[in-house]
């Protein structure tokens, strides 16, 4: 048996075009119909807004396909394995390369090694590409697909608290001082929690202290009378840097950007559980598709023609879903707090890499 880890670099060149190339064909195929569908869903809601035609449903796409690539490039990762074990087992090719002394794990070396630089590759286009067009594509639904959004770190859907009243913001622009809410309702409310008056206003600046509603319509509850008044200021207790911590999404930051607020929640007590379990998930996440040739390789061994192959493929396959659902649902209970943030994004990691590990090494070392 060869002593190196890698067989020939003639070999392990071959087995890893093979298998980059399956993964892209995949994910190409995968993004692709599924793109088609979620258009199919959103093009209503885009071509309702007055203006809106093909160069808007172009821009939806632009900003869609990162986040479909980034979501479902482990998935690809997990059927290429199979497709390309499975092609090589049933071409006898497996046969012969343990026949000329390689192990299993010389065997997906080469495997490993592509996953794990697509790995990488996937980290850095997480970090660059998708929270970008996340943080785009989040701004432009604020606004009802309206008009996009100069403002790539604009935020959608506010919802803020100024001790009993309540103020909401459909989107959001600028930045410190120069915040300006946009399609913002503020609702006044007594020691009882009963609404008494409400205002509206397409815009509301910020004026330090309170934000300034420009040409609100005001409407008095216990009157029933609606009037419109030039301007008027409220929620003095709602500052800049209370609107920047009170919705962070994880997936429109990078990883520091993602840091830095949460060190803002922890200065401000907020509870930052979920926003740090994302944190280390934003590492895990790319990195598990360094998995899928290992929960795979049952596929690639074992004689193709004891009729096993479909059942090895069925099994490889049922291994690498269930790593997905375990992950989504230890990221859940990491959210919730009943686990720390870095047990929820890593345990199913080393567990299923210690699962496949062990598969491989009964069955085949």
């Amino acid at each position: 048996m060869q002593m190196e880890f890698f067989p020939s670099r003639t070999l392990t060149w071959y087995l890893a075009r093979l298998f980059v190339t399956r993964i892209f064909a995949v994910l190409l195929m995968l993004v692709m119909v599924l793109q088609v569908l979620d258009l199919l869903g959103e093009s209503g809601d885009i071509l309702a807004y007055p203006g809106n035609g093909q160069a808007q449903l172009f821009y939806y796409v632009t900003l869609r396909v990162p986040q479909l690539v980034a979501r479902f490039l482990p998935y690809s990762v997990l059927l290429a394995t199979i497709i390309t074990l499975a092609t090589l087992n049933q071409n006898s090719e497996v046969i012969s390369m343990k026949a000329a002394g390689l192990s299993a794990h010389q065997v997906l070396a080469p495997l490993i090694l592509a996953a794990l630089v697509i790995s990488v590759g996937s980290f850095a286009f997480n970090e660059r590409v998708v929270t970008r067009a996340s943080a785009m594509l989040d701004a432009w639904q604020g606004v009802k697909y309206g008009p996009i959004p100069k403002d790539s770190a604009a935020r959608a859907n506010l919802y803020l608290a100024d001790g009993r009243d309540l103020m909401m913001a459909g989107s959001m622009d600028g930045t410190g001082n120069d915040i300006v809410l946009h399609n913002v309702t503020f609702y006044r409310r007594d020691d009882n929690g009963i609404i008494t008056e409400m205002l509206r206003a397409e815009n509301a600046p910020f004026a330090n202290p309170g934000w300034r509603f420009e040409n609100p319509v005001m409407f008095d509850v216990a009157k029933t009378t609606t009037s419109r008044v030039a301007s008027v200021v409220v929620a003095p207790g709602i500052t800049p840097a209370k609107i920047m911590i009170s919705k962070v999404d994880a997936d429109s930051q990078n990883i520091f950007e993602l840091s830095r607020s949460i060190e803002a929640m922890k200065v401000a007590g907020r509870r930052t559980s979920e926003l740090e379990a994302a944190w280390w998930h934003k590492i895990s996440g790319p990195f598990s598709s360094v998995l899928m040739p290992l929960l795979g390789a049952v596929t690639a061994f074992g004689l193709a023609r004891s009729g096993q192959l479909l059942i090895r493929a069925v099994i490889g396959m049922a291994l690498g879903f269930a790593y997905f659902v375990l992950d989504n649902a230890a990221l859940a209970m990491g959210n919730f707090g009943g686990y720390p943030p870095l047990i929820a994004a890593w345990a199913p990691f080393v567990l299923f890499a210690l699962i496949g590990e062990t598969v491989l090494i009964r069955t085949e070392e």
